[in-house]
């Protein structure tokens, strides 16, 4: 198969538009993005950050005054909305069904999270970087066994990711003669 011409799987494609949706995160402490899909259709995004209307915690450069990053503290709760729980809420401001839905997350949904996610009728989550240890697998893990809901890490193959840094990069809509000149003439200008 000609590189040129591979494509991400569903699984990458959509864990990737997570990762962009992530761009928007307003969050001291990390960057958290996700996408709701449906018969492979994006249903709602969503970003971690404080609620609509609150003060940006990367405007304000603190998330509690003295408090550098919410995960800089075990006492004081997390200013922000995750990134599922603000889709969620998106799709519900819209009317959008999420019943039998996948949600894909850049970071592994929180004990809380995923409990919304159940209850929202999203039945498979997939995630890319693992976030649950100790006791809170056991509660996880319950869920699976339950028939709750079906988790699987995915993570974008290099090759793909490097494409996709490519079009983001450089113009995507033009011939590849025209991408070759655009590389081209810049070192040619001004000789």
């Amino acid at each position: 198969m000609d590189e040129d011409f591979q494509r991400p799987t569903w699984d990458e494609y959509f864990l990737m538009l997570a990762k962009l949706a992530a761009t928007r995160s307003t969050c001291l402490a990390f960057p958290v993005g996700t996408v709701i899909v449906k018969n492979k259709q994006v249903l709602a995004t969503g970003y971690n950050g404080p609620p609509s209307g609150s003060a940006h915690c990367t405007a304000q450069g603190y998330c509690y005054p003295g408090l550098s990053s919410c995960d800089a503290s075990k006492t004081m709760p997390s200013r922000a909305v995750h990134a599922e729980a603000n889709a969620i809420a998106q799709a519900a401001k819209h009317g959008i069904a999420t019943a039998g839905a996948s949600i894909y997350v850049t970071l592994e949904p929180c004990l809380s999270c995923l409990k919304l996610i159940i209850s929202a009728g999203i039945k498979e989550v997939f995630y890319e970087t693992s976030f649950n240890k100790g006791e809170t697998l056991l509660v996880r893990d319950s869920f699976i066994e339950e028939g709750l809901v079906i988790l699987k890490q995915v993570h974008v193959s290099e090759a793909i990711a490097q494409k996709a840094a490519s079009f983001l990069l450089n113009p995507t809509s033009v011939t590849k003669t025209e991408t070759l000149e655009a590389l081209i003439a810049p070192k040619f200008q001004g000789h």
